[in-house]
């Protein structure tokens, strides 16, 4: 192999964004950092919640955010970013005021969650993994939102939005676009991406209980078994091993 270039499989991943040094963390930013840290048996563990806290204040896995993770945690900026470049939670670069998924997963894609990426593709005028230019929305291709029952599935700010078609996905970024209250499907009235990653990280908004907890669709099984009677087997009880 000698005298050939490594080639990635992987051309549009990399590293952060280091050109951009712009930040908007403060001392109150890294205190509410050392209180992740404080929630945990060991500090380190606090790492991920604290990115999510990055990204509520600068938007984006910032240098300084990951400078500032370091120094609460006292690890190394290259072991912080090496979990922020691992995980598709975390924006390399700036993500939009609103942050939308589709899911194209086998499923949701038999259901018309391709038709559906192409459409909200050529609405934004944008990719996957890009930021519309006045920086209202960017675009995520989602593996698998967990909610098969209401494919094809959509996400804002990372709440449902259920059995998607072009038409719905119009009247969404429509009303977004316009600021407009938005309601997800099952969960809370969309903010913004900033704001739900405040939340992600572990401040709570107060909101949690906003919206229903489950669709009809993921209860039909509960139904049918409640008009027909039916109940879990009991479980035995453990064999001690003075009974074995």
């Amino acid at each position: 192999m000698s005298g050939h270039e490594f080639q990635s499989f992987f051309p549009e991943s990399g590293g952060v964004d280091l050109t951009d040094q712009a930040t908007n963390i403060t001392d109150e930013t890294i205190e509410e950092m050392r209180q992740l840290a404080a929630r945990y048996p060991q500090a380190r563990s606090a790492l991920l919640p604290m990115l999510h806290l990055v990204q509520s204040v600068d938007g984006r896995v910032s240098p300084r955010g990951i400078e500032a993770c370091a120094e609460v945690l006292g690890i190394s900026a290259a072991q912080v970013s090496g979990v922020a470049t691992f995980y598709t939670m975390y924006k390399r670069r700036p993500a939009g005021k609103h942050h939308v998924g589709v899911c194209v997963t086998a499923l949701c894609a038999v259901m018309g969650g391709d038709a559906l990426m192409e459409h909200v593709e050529d609405k934004l005028g944008i990719h996957p993994g890009e930021t519309t230019a006045d920086g209202t929305f960017s675009l995520e291709a989602v593996e698998c939102n967990a909610a098969c029952d209401f494919a094809p599935v959509m996400m804002v700010n990372w709440e449902f939005m259920d059995n998607m078609d072009p038409e719905k996905a119009d009247r969404l970024l429509d009303d977004l676009a316009a600021g407009k209250p938005v309601e997800s499907t099952r969960g809370a009235t969309i903010t913004s991406w900033k704001e739900a990653e405040r939340v992600i990280a572990g401040f709570p908004d107060g909101r949690a209980d906003e919206g229903p907890a489950a669709g009809g669709a993921s209860l039909v099984g509960l139904r049918i078994a409640n008009e027909r009677g039916w109940t879990a087997p009991d479980v035995p009880a453990p064999v001690s091993e003075e009974e074995k």
